[in-house]
């Protein structure tokens, strides 16, 4: 378990994100067309896991928008922004914000991939949605650099995720 803060109240995850260098755990989320998508799916290419509580607030927004412009700089690279907001209201946010680098997954069908990489929050008003964290992982799902950001209205670290492309 790890503990984070939300406007300095303290709140708690289910675990703790996977090990820089162990294989990132198997995940199947869904996309905007409402297909399960795994990270074989995007076989042969570097991922970077932009985990997110919910597209509909101003650091999840910010976030999504920084990586989308950093993706343009990377094609061995796929950008996923993962979060339990519906697929729909992710593609409207897309649409409205000029996304057109990073895929969007949800959680929709289930909480084992939030289960998986110790992001699900457990307590607190945000219960059953993700802590704010960056996974990257080479072309194996060898996991290369993890952030679990302390305060969830904080943004990450861009450049070190970035570096660890």
């Amino acid at each position: 378990m790890a503990t984070i803060t939300l406007h300095d109240d303290e709140i708690n995850t289910n675990g703790d994100l996977p090990e820089v260098g162990t294989t990132a755990p198997a995940a199947t989320l869904t996309d905007g067309e409402l297909n399960d998508v795994t990270l074989d799916s995007f076989a042969g290419k570097k991922k970077l896991l932009n985990i997110v509580p919910s597209l509909d607030t101003g650091i999840c927004a910010i976030s999504t928008k920084k990586f989308n412009d950093a993706a343009a700089a990377h094609e061995d690279t796929v950008f996923l922004t993962i979060s339990a907001d519906l697929p729909f209201a992710m593609g409207r946010f897309c649409e409205a914000e000029n996304i057109d680098q990073v895929k969007t997954l949800s959680m929709m069908r289930d909480r084992n991939f939030a289960k998986d990489y110790g992001v699900l929050i457990t307590d607190g008003p945000l219960a059953g949605i993700t802590a704010r964290a960056v996974v990257v992982m080479d072309a194996d799902n060898n996991i290369t650099y993890t952030e679990l950001v302390p305060e969830i209205a904080q943004e990450p670290d861009y450049e070190s995720a970035i570096a660890a492309l």
